[in-house]
């Protein structure tokens, strides 16, 4: 069964993109859930209109991603974390309190699939993580591991 997929879904594709799938699948769970269409001869031809409407909404709000970039740029967090004696935390740093400590911060919303964080944060100390507001627009966060 070959679908469009209205949304970004791991492990399958991206957001308009065209793929074939198991008719249960998309019967019974992604057509109902809102991420997919059929793939009729109505829907593609539909198919670059929706694109281009995509595109006119981020290419509008990516001023307003190089404000927020720009905004958290400029700031360290600072991120708490339970440790033991020799500096090292229990459990690790992840995008999701990353994405809390600039929501409170600096009152931004940032989606966590948007934040990477290239090495693993698992003792006390400096680390950065980049954020991946669009594809032309991303920034550096700085953040600091405390101990609670």
């Amino acid at each position: 069964m070959e679908i469009i997929l209205l949304k970004d879904i791991e492990n399958l594709g991206d957001k308009h993109e065209l793929v074939t799938v198991k008719p249960g699948y998309g019967r019974n769970y992604l057509i109902p859930q809102g991420m997919a269409i059929i793939a009729n001869k109505s829907n593609k031809a539909r198919l670059n209109e929706m694109i281009r409407q995509d595109q006119f909404r981020e290419n509008k709000r990516l001023n307003e991603y190089q404000e927020m970039a720009n905004r958290i740029q400029a700031e360290v967090l600072k991120i708490g974390a339970k440790a033991g004696t020799s500096g090292k935390i229990f459990g690790s740093v992840t995008n999701v309190q990353i994405a809390q400590a600039i929501k409170e911060l600096l009152d931004i919303d940032v989606d966590r699939r948007k934040i990477e964080i290239p090495e693993e944060v698992k003792n006390i100390g400096t680390y950065h993580a980049v954020i991946n507001f669009h594809p032309e627009v991303s920034c550096k966060v700085n953040f600091e591991v405390v101990e609670e």
